[in-house]
């Protein structure tokens, strides 16, 4: 049984209201309450040096392919006990295990390897892994983007089947080409299972989108980024997703897949209640720049930038910390829409809202910690202390 833990003196970000210098008292895995004042009792106190620091839910990333030199991919406990320990020091609790366009053995080997991995007890000193998100194989060859063209397959609603049976029923959420033959039948297939239907990947058109979420979709992949972009006669993928309020869209905010301005631009039409920040990193995240490894592929990262020889983006190097300090400077939004859009909507996505992206009574105790530079000093996984800042 993890101690009893209290964080006091901190601006608290609950779901409806803020409250300064609050204090939240964990215990058990589980927030046991949340005050105006300190408790006590607790069997180690967090100072959170009155309302300079702010308290946030932990941040969910539902699109991330690896960090600090692992990969999905791998098929490795190593891999995923590696992103695992390395995430909370920017302030994610929890993330899918994402996978990309390999072939059908590769894939099956890193869904059979999650399965394990995720039926085996996870410390509370590490993010959480919710599940799977299946980025391919399924996507559009001409909007392939870093993932392998040779790998590229039909929608198959065998092929899942089989794959959701090999990870153990822990696919939540598959990025697909829509307009692909056999696209909407495919995401018939998926929400009758209860499993998200995403648009990526896709050179649908505006017409096309409409009927991909008529039949069940509910999510679109990395905005802007490897999808029909708008135009005035076909506002493509791009304007489907900024209009249809049916659908949560994912953005990587890091200023290299999209400029500060189509940021604004989207967050205009999308707003709290529809923006899912998310990383898509790949494994150099947290590590020097050089040339590193997707998929088979060399990827080279300097800048801040992860590309292919050829120049097309591959993944990135993003912490959810930074994606949220730069939303923050885009958009000067208030602390409870950052909080929606870092954890609240990816959590109410994947059907864990009762359980997470909130501080409030009996909620999972996945927190974040931030000083006044929006920079992490502690992360909470499952009521243990998963990162603490050292101070100078």
């Amino acid at each position: 049984m993890a101690d009893s833990v209290e964080i006091i003196n901190v601006t608290v970000v609950c779901n409806n209201e803020v409250i300064p210098s609050g204090s939240v008292l964990l215990k058990g895995g589980l927030i046991e309450s949340v005050a105006e004042h300190p408790v006590g009792g607790a069997d180690k106190v967090i100072d959170g040096k009155g309302e300079r620091w702010t308290l946030v839910p932990g941040f969910i990333d539902v699109h991330i392919h690896g960090a600090h030199g692992h990969d999905v991919m791998d098929g490795t406990h190593e891999a995923l006990t590696g992103m695992a320990r390395s995430l909370p020091a920017e302030g994610t609790t929890s993330f899918l295990a994402t996978t990309m366009t390999q072939s059908s053995e590769t894939i099956t080997q890193a869904l059979k390897n999650i399965k394990a991995y995720m039926n085996a007890e996870q410390t509370g000193r590490q993010a959480e892994i919710l599940g799977i998100h299946l980025e391919g194989p399924f996507l559009s060859i001409n909007k392939a983007g870093a993932q392998p063209h040779e790998h590229i397959l039909p929608p198959s609603t065998e092929q899942f089947d089989r794959w959701q049976e090999e990870s153990g029923g822990q696919i939540r959420l598959v990025t697909l080409a829509p307009e692909v033959p056999g696209g909407l039948n495919f995401i018939e297939h998926l929400t009758a299972r209860g499993v998200i239907a995403s648009i990526g990947h896709s050179e649908a058109t505006f017409d096309q989108v409409e009927e991909a979420v008529d039949a069940g979709a509910r999510h679109v992949t990395h905005l802007y980024n490897q999808m029909s972009g708008f135009h005035h006669r076909d506002p493509g993928v791009v304007g489907a997703a900024l209009l249809n309020e049916r659908v949560k869209v994912e953005m990587i905010v890091d200023h290299v897949h999209a400029r500060p301005e189509a940021v604004q631009l989207a967050y205009h039409h999308t707003k709290a209640e529809r923006t899912i920040l998310i990383t898509d990193a790949m494994r150099a995240k947290c590590l020097p720049e050089g040339t590193y490894d997707l998929g088979g592929q060399q990827v080279d990262v300097k800048g801040g930038e992860a590309r292919l020889g050829d120049g097309t983006l591959a993944g990135s190097v993003l912490t959810l910390q930074k994606a949220l300090k730069n939303m923050r400077q885009h958009t000067e939004l208030p602390w409870e829409d950052l909080v929606r859009i870092t954890s609240l909507n990816a959590a109410e996505q994947l059907g864990l809202d009762e359980r997470k992206g909130k501080i409030e009574k009996g909620k999972d105790a996945d927190l974040v910690l931030l000083d006044e530079n929006l920079e992490v000093v502690t992360t909470v996984c499952n009521g243990e202390i998963a990162y603490q800042r050292e101070e100078s």
